[in-house]
C-alpha cells in the first residue's frame, strides 16, 4: 500500500524551478522534500508528500484529520496480526 502523508513546510531550502525543496515537518520528524510540483506552496502551508515529493497542498484542517487517523492506525498496529505477505510490519512508508 502506498500513502501520501501531510506535513507542514518549515522553510524553503532551494528555490530553483525544478530543484525547489523545503524542510517539511511530519509531526516532529523533519525531512527535506521536493516542492517542484507545488510552486505555490510557502512556509506554513501543508503539503501531501509521497516518497519525498510534495504532490499537492492541503488545508490545515484536512492535514490534522489525516495525521490523527495515522496516529490511530499506529496505535492499532501492535494489536494486528500480520499475514505472510506483510512481513515488514505495520507502519508508514514515507520520505
Amino acid at each position: 500500500m502506498c500513502l501520501a502523508v501531510p506535513g507542514r513546510i518549515e522553510s524553503i531550502v532551494d528555490t530553483g524551478e525544478l530543484t525547489r525543496t523545503g524542510r517539511v515537518n511530519f509531526g516532529g520528524t523533519v525531512r527535506e522534500v521536493s516542492l517542484a510540483l507545488v510552486p505555490e506552496a510557502r512556509p506554513g502551508d501543508y503539503v501531501l508528500v509521497h516518497v519525498g515529493l510534495a504532490l499537492s497542498t492541503v488545508d490545515e484542517t484536512e492535514a490534522q484529520r489525516t495525521l490523527e487517523y495515522l496516529r490511530q492506525m499506529d496505535e492499532l498496529g501492535d494489536a494486528t496480526t500480520l499475514g505472510p505477505a506483510d512481513t515488514a510490519g505495520p507502519g508508514i512508508a514515507g520520505p
